[in-house]
């Protein structure tokens, strides 16, 4: 809205046509989203604690984690708050890019809001029931990816790029296109909601994979970089940097009131949206592969859980101390903050990397 105020003002005073740069409205954008999460975050917090939407937590993990019993919990609101009024604010609202971003971020957040909802206020311990969340989340991201499929108009915009490498690019066709979408949406969601048990370990590095998007959806955006980096060129994308920002924002000023010991919790409604979101930002600019390369802490929690429901299915016995693997640590001895700052690290190597297939080719 801003944006186009600015183009209104710009054809009579020249200094508004400033703002047309995706560079400055980025730095305005994580600007607002961590102002806005400010002023609003310790409200929400009261808010939460005064309806009693308090954290469960499992009596079967590590002992330290019993103490946040009724931490309030949900405080993903804050975070898709801050990046929807940012977006509007900021962001070209023509762009489909930006529309996509906002559908998965806000449908999959409203998934997680429900589920949340049901069992901290309704102490329905299961929630909503996992057939249900995967439905909703399928139809949202099938949705999604129809939409992206069927309004490319490059043969770029549909192609499997591998990163390190100059020439290979797969084509995949609509069907392949919308399958793969698919997979990174739901996946990247529920990774990131995995990964989301302790304090601050999944928004820090959903702020780095966030950043690092921006960067490449800046690059596929910009023709002139696209071509010098041989990166297929997505016209429009540059306009997710905008969002990227705004994730980036929010996500440090949630991390304020997320560090340890946690004063509020992102709860389902905020790691199933911000998951979602990264994964269709990445399918927008082509970058899945590097998102599993730069999201890799989102990976292991992932795949701890899944080689540890499937050995004990299969043999009766568990590989690991407890999943995800976060909490395999902190049985093992690891306090809860060295677990949470050494996977900052091992995310802050991965991203970087990421990054290092722009120029590593």
């Amino acid at each position: 809205m801003l944006l186009m105020l600015a183009q209104w003002l710009g054809h009579d005073v020249r200094a508004f046509n400033v703002f047309q740069y995706i560079t400055l409205r980025a730095v305005l954008a994580a600007l607002t989203a961590l102002a806005i999460s400010f002023v609003i975050g310790p409200a929400l917090i009261r808010w939460l604690a005064a309806k009693k939407v308090g954290q469960a937590v499992r009596t079967d993990g590590p002992q330290t984690h019993l103490v946040k019993q009724g931490t309030p919990t949900m405080g993903g609101v804050l975070i898709l708050v801050a990046i929807t009024l940012t977006t509007l604010l900021w962001a070209d609202l023509s762009s489909r890019y930006v529309w996509a971003t906002l559908v998965t971020l806000m449908g999959f957040g409203i998934i997680g809001w429900v589920d949340d909802w049901r069992k901290v206020v309704y102490r329905d311990p299961k929630g909503l029931a996992s057939r249900w969340k995967y439905f909703w989340q399928s139809v949202i991201a099938l949705i999604v990816a129809l939409w992206l499929a069927y309004s490319a108009h490059l043969p770029a915009q549909t192609e499997l790029i591998v990163p390190f490498f100059k020439e290979v690019a797969i084509p995949l066709g609509t069907v392949g296109f919308v399958i793969l979408a698919y997979f990174v949406i739901v996946g990247a969601s529920n990774a990131v909601n995995l990964t989301d048990g302790a304090d601050g370990l999944a928004i820090l590095p959903t702020v780095m994979v966030g950043g690092a998007l921006g960067i490449f959806a800046y690059v596929a955006g910009h023709a002139v970089f696209a071509k010098y980096l041989v990166l297929p060129y997505i016209p429009g994308a540059g306009e997710l940097v905008i969002i990227c920002s705004a994730i980036v924002g929010a996500g440090l000023a949630f991390l304020w009131f997320n560090a340890y010991p946690a004063e509020v919790f992102m709860g389902d409604v905020g790691a199933l949206a911000l998951g979602g979101a990264l994964g269709v930002i990445a399918v927008i600019v082509r970058q899945e592969i590097v998102l599993f390369i730069m999201g890799g802490v989102f990976v292991a929690e992932t795949v701890s859980v899944m080689i540890q429901v499937a050995s004990y299915k299969l043999r009766g016995k568990r590989v690991f101390l407890m999943a995800p693997i976060h909490h395999h640590f902190e049985i093992k001895g690891w306090k809860e903050n060295q677990v949470v700052v050494r996977f900052w690290i091992i995310s802050m190597m991965l991203v970087l990397i990421g990054l290092s297939t722009l120029k590593l080719r």
